[in-house]
């Protein structure tokens, strides 16, 4: 999964056709994990996930990424996927984007088909965006694929360059144990928000361009370790990111937000698309417990009973085969 700082909704075609659009983010230590299992003397589709299906052709399974990869991929029976995850979906962390990338990363494999990160990002792209007609962006299947901290950018022509940030180890862990996320417990749908922030891209294209512009500052600001301009950077871009959409923000989050500002955070933002999911704070070290202590007192009185503080470390690596058996036998 991932946390992404500066750049969210400049993803968008509507938006980078006209402009280069631009993410910073970075890959943490939270996984979507998918077994797949060949199952030689049972002709169905078996999918494990919160709930479990076994059908006869794909075509009749509820799960709409797998349905969508297998019939893409021309797999009808003799398998069964399943699924498990760090987290809870609908965090903000890019879950749904990560399930995609390792389903595909191992079907493609379960096929023989040997495949790079950027085949299987884009892999990824055509089945949530073309297949699933969803209105997302492309960060995530990036992200997810190729792991570290990054500059995407998204161009015209449906290219995306992808440029790592290549800071030394004291500054990486300097951000990191500057960071405070914070999982809300409240979950949303990302389609259902992003579809208000589409809409809305050519009245808020102005914004959008600033958005995108500032991904190149909060990296430089970062290469030179300025955390508390970082953190400002970040407050900045969550009012503009408000701005986007009405169900971007919510009575509670701007409460969790406000408090953790009011509590000593240089900065922060909601995590994903909006509506739920994380909220993360960039804050001095000796602000952190202040930060912490108010953020669960207002989830006590909000009784947000799935409210957690999640910690985070980045990683570098992006989606990887873990274990690999010998499938040919089973063709």
């Amino acid at each position: 999964m991932r946390i992404s700082f500066m750049g969210g909704g400049t993803d968008m075609p509507d938006f980078y056709k006209k402009y280069p659009g631009r993410v910073i983010s970075s890959a943490i230590d939270n996984y979507i994990y998918i077994v797949l299992n060949k199952t030689p003397l049972v002709n169905k589709i078996s999918a494990r996930y919160s709930i479990s299906e076994t059908v006869d052709h794909p075509k009749d399974l509820q799960h709409t990424r797998i349905k969508e990869a297998l019939l893409d991929l021309g797999i009808t029976n003799n398998l069964e996927i399943g699924s498990f995850a760090s987290l809870p979906a609908k965090t903000g962390l890019g879950s749904s984007s990560s399930f995609s990338v390792a389903l595909l990363k191992g079907l493609y494999e379960c096929v023989g088909k040997k495949t790079d990160r950027r085949e299987i990002a884009e892999a990824a792209c055509r089945l949530e965006i073309d297949l699933l007609k969803e209105p997302i962006g492309k960060q995530d299947q990036y992200a997810a694929a190729f792991g570290g901290l990054n500059v995407f950018q998204f161009n015209a022509d449906g290219s995306v360059d992808v440029e790592p940030v290549l800071i030394d180890y004291k500054k990486s862990i300097g951000l990191q144990d500057h960071i405070s996320i914070f999982f809300t417990g409240i979950t949303r749908d990302a389609s259902s928000v992003l579809s208000g922030q589409k809409a809305n891209i050519s009245k808020n294209f102005e914004t959008l361009k600033e958005m995108s512009d500032s991904v190149l500052k909060f990296r430089d600001n970062l290469m030179v370790g300025d955390f508390e301009k970082l953190g400002d950077m970040l407050n900045n871009g969550w009012k503009k990111k408000k701005t986007l959409a009405s169900n971007v923000s919510n009575g509670i989050i701007d409460e969790l937000y406000d408090a953790g500002m009011n509590a000593g955070a240089w900065g922060g933002k909601l995590l994903g698309a909006g509506g739920g999911g994380c909220v993360m704070f960039l804050s001095p070290l000796d602000k952190k417990e202040a930060i912490e202590k108010k953020m669960f007192q207002i989830a006590e009185e909000k009784q947000l009973k799935d409210f957690s503080k999640i910690p985070v470390n980045f990683v570098n690596s992006g989606v990887e085969i873990v274990y690999s058996a010998d499938f040919k036998k089973y063709k």
